[in-house]
């Protein structure tokens, strides 16, 4: 009986069902941080009944952007993911959500997300294309490329077309710094973006 419950004991700790000697207690633990828009929140301007209603579609990233991981690059033309930093959502969608609230706010225009059985006037259409800790030489610098198209629904034409370049300078050499120098170059691509379509129409 002893003897079945040792053969048991051993079948169990080389299943890895018990961990002896593996942990490792001075591993950092992952932070996760919130993107956000460092623009001071305002109240909403008034809402004109006649400004045109305008769909915003989710922001698209490319594949390697697209998740929950910070990412950087420590040379021309490289990029890699943060180890222990995470976003606590992935940068696309969360773009797109703060690029609607910040629009909104503006009373431009009536936002609403594309899709549904909602029809709009002008369909806005952006991409994240570069968005990473640039950090060749430390503390770097946050760059984000922003892409946008919008088209009139009525005519089915396209109105303008703007690529916008970001980059703010990282304070310190980090993880937590790179979160707070996006959240300032998040701001300033909005910043820009909202300039832009004002100036389209």
């Amino acid at each position: 009986m002893t003897r079945g419950i040792l053969v048991l004991a051993l079948a169990t700790l080389v299943a890895g069902c018990v961990n002896l000697g593996n942990r490792n207690d001075d591993t950092p633990a992952v932070v996760h941080y919130v993107l956000n828009d460092r623009m001071p929140v305002a109240a909403p301007a008034p809402l004109r009944t006649e400004a045109p209603l305008l769909l915003v579609l989710d922001t698209t990233t490319g594949s390697f952007y697209d998740t929950d991981q910070m990412v950087f690059s420590r040379s021309a033309g490289t990029r890699g993911y943060y180890q222990f930093a995470r976003w606590t959502e992935r940068p696309g969608k969360r773009f797109a959500e703060l690029m609607r609230a910040r629009l909104d706010r503006d009373g431009r225009y009536r936002v609403a997300a594309a899709g549904g059985y909602v029809r709009g006037d002008l369909l806005l259409d952006t991409e994240l294309v570069e968005f990473y800790h640039d950090a060749q030489s430390a503390p770097g610098v946050v760059r984000l490329v922003l892409r946008a198209e919008l088209v009139d629904l009525g005519t089915r034409t396209l109105l303008g077309r703007q690529t916008f370049e970001q980059e703010v300078a990282v304070s310190r050499f980090d993880a937590a710094g790179a979160a707070e120098a996006a959240d300032i170059v998040v701001s300033q691509a909005l910043d820009a973006l909202a300039g832009w379509l004002a100036s389209v129409r």
